[in-house]
């Protein structure tokens, strides 16, 4: 098999997987998705295999209808256990979806809608930023790291050196691990900032013993 095959079924696999966390997470109470945010991703995860088929993506497609699946399995779990709701943003973000598929329906030209996907997906991850800034603990960074891989993968699995069919994959590689790094980062400072407050808390207990 090719080696632009075989990365593209790579990539599907780890795509069917990278949600299950997410979920699993989700639906012990552990992770709180945003609910504005992957409204916006599943309707973005649609018009990006729209887009991409268009551009004659092959293999580099099937993780992005298999990532398109999971997305809407959150959404449907966000409903009722996520936090957020349909600001104004979120409906701007929505908006501009639109326009990228209006515009790959009607200009002939996928990479508008690509364009548009990257644009709305980008502030889709940060509107959910400030939610996993103060509780990183809230979000799952392994479906994140799985996302960031199996994004990567789709980039070695596009088989000629395209930029219109390299840009989502890509992206959404980049993406995924800066959410990942964020929140690994987060974690870390709770962490030393909780060893610190216990550090403080013992010492006073030995002064006030002391004295």
């Amino acid at each position: 098999m090719e080696l632009a095959a075989t990365a593209g079924l790579s990539a599907a696999l780890v795509s069917a997987v990278d949600t299950a966390p997410y979920v699993r997470d989700t639906l012990r109470g552990a992770t709180v998705p945003h609910r504005g945010t992957w409204l916006v991703w599943s309707v973005l995860g649609v018009v990006a295999v729209e887009s991409q088929r268009a551009d004659g993506a092959r293999w580099s497609l099937v993780p992005l209808v298999i990532q398109a699946g999971g997305t809407l399995v959150v959404l449907v779990l966000a409903v009722r256990l996520g936090t957020g709701g349909l600001t104004r943003v979120d409906a701007a973000l929505v908006a501009v979806a639109g326009v990228g598929v209006a515009g790959w329906a009607t200009i002939h030209e996928p990479v508008v809608a690509t364009g548009c996907v990257i644009l709305a997906d980008l502030v889709a991850a940060l509107m959910m930023l400030p939610k996993t800034w103060r509780d990183p603990h809230s979000e799952t960074q392994t479906t994140f790291v799985l996302a960031a891989v199996s994004g990567a993968l789709a980039v070695a699995s596009v088989g000629s050196p395209s930029v219109r069919l390299l840009a989502y994959p890509a992206y959404f590689a980049i993406v995924n691990a800066l959410l990942a790094w964020v929140i690994a980062h987060r974690r870390r400072a709770r962490r030393a900032t909780a060893a610190t407050g216990r550090s403080w808390a013992g010492r006073e207990s030995r002064d006030a013993l002391i004295s």
